[in-house]
């Protein structure tokens, strides 16, 4: 399946692009790039690459799908657009600036027989494969809640504009996860840090409790600008606790310039001093991490539209995560919870 990137900031050249390149069944078909820096980077990452001006250029040429890496706000035109194609879809998070919205899109590629999946490629991290894997295995008992902190030090990264917001970019990872992890929600508590430091006024932190149709309750958090940099999770059981502290393998490697294409077997496996300890009764267990690679994502997308398996995130999915992403947002406002 020949994939085409469309835009080619951060996002499309170190989380999507790379991946399209190591997915087996798919070819980087070409990458929408406008500004003079963005195609030299792809003419660097890519000799001979095709680069297009514009999303109407690159499906002229004939391409299977597109993944929308752009800008938040400018999302939506661009899905249409390809929609209108008769071009299968994958949109970065949050693919729409709300569930209202999100439905839109998707009822629009429902009309016109193409996929739209939205890219929640953190359910892939070692982190929260490893934690899943716990889980799974029973040994914490009845789960009871789980804990998960994302902080950055990276306050220029901090998307603004009323699409933007610590909310719906970090938090539509954490909230995905757990949602994956732990079930539907079927209510919402949450509060925001807000920052005038930029031209707009912006939620820059964000606590969400989301107690799940499950019983359990899960906490999401994170922040940009408060100089920390932890990844934790922590799940608590009737049998006892899982803790890790670990680091964001995957976009630590991408930064340094490594990519999943050139060394499978070893990537997005987190290094041993960041493995998480099982507590129970009878001791202490350090569990070994799973290997994490959001290749996957494309793999299991090209699969979908050859009718192979089932799509890694649906559109229904994405908009699931938006609805929690909405209540939090009317909870921090309101000071309330909200019932899903």
């Amino acid at each position: 399946m020949r994939i085409g990137v469309v835009g080619y900031g951060a996002g499309g050249r170190y989380f999507h692009a790379p991946f399209v390149e190591a997915a087996d069944g798919v070819e980087l078909a070409g990458v929408v790039a406008r500004s003079a820096v963005n195609r030299a980077h792809v003419e660097q990452d890519y000799p001979g690459l095709p680069v297009y001006g514009s999303l109407a250029e690159m499906l002229a040429t004939g391409v299977d799908a597109v993944t929308i890496t752009t800008p938040p706000h400018t999302r939506r035109d661009l899905v249409l657009e390809a929609i209108s194609a008769g071009v299968h879809v994958v949109a970065d998070k949050p693919f729409a600036p709300t569930a209202k919205d999100a439905r839109e899109l998707e009822h629009a590629a429902s009309q016109a027989g193409v996929f739209l999946n939205v890219y929640h490629n953190r359910r892939r991290d070692a982190d929260i494969i490893t934690l899943a894997n716990v889980l799974a295995s029973g040994k914490l008992g009845e789960l009871w809640r789980v804990h998960s902190t994302m902080d950055q030090d990276n306050a220029d990264t901090l998307e603004l504009g009323a699409s933007g917001g610590l909310l719906r970019d970090l938090g539509s990872h954490l909230v995905d996860q757990m949602l994956w992890l732990l079930g539907p929600a079927s209510s919402v508590y949450a509060t925001l840090d807000w920052t005038d430091r930029f031209r707009e006024r912006t939620d820059c932190g964000f606590v969400v409790t989301m107690r799940h149709a499950s019983g359990v309750v899960s906490t999401v958090s994170a922040s940009k600008l408060n100089h920390s940099s932890t990844r934790e999770l922590r799940a608590y059981g009737s049998n006892g606790s899982y803790v890790a502290t670990g680091a964001d393998v995957q976009a630590e490697a991408l930064f340094a310039g490594r990519r999943p294409a050139a060394e499978p077997a070893a990537w997005g496996i987190d290094a041993p001093e960041n493995w998480g300890t099982l507590s129970l009764q009878g001791g202490r267990e350090v569990i070994a991490s799973a290997q994490g690679n959001y290749a996957g994502f494309y793999v299991e997308f090209a699969r979908a539209v050859r009718g192979e398996g089932p799509e890694p995130v649906p559109a229904a999915e994405g908009i699931r995560t938006l609805e929690v992403l909405d209540a939090a947002r009317e909870s921090a406002l309101r000071n309330t919870v909200i019932a899903l």
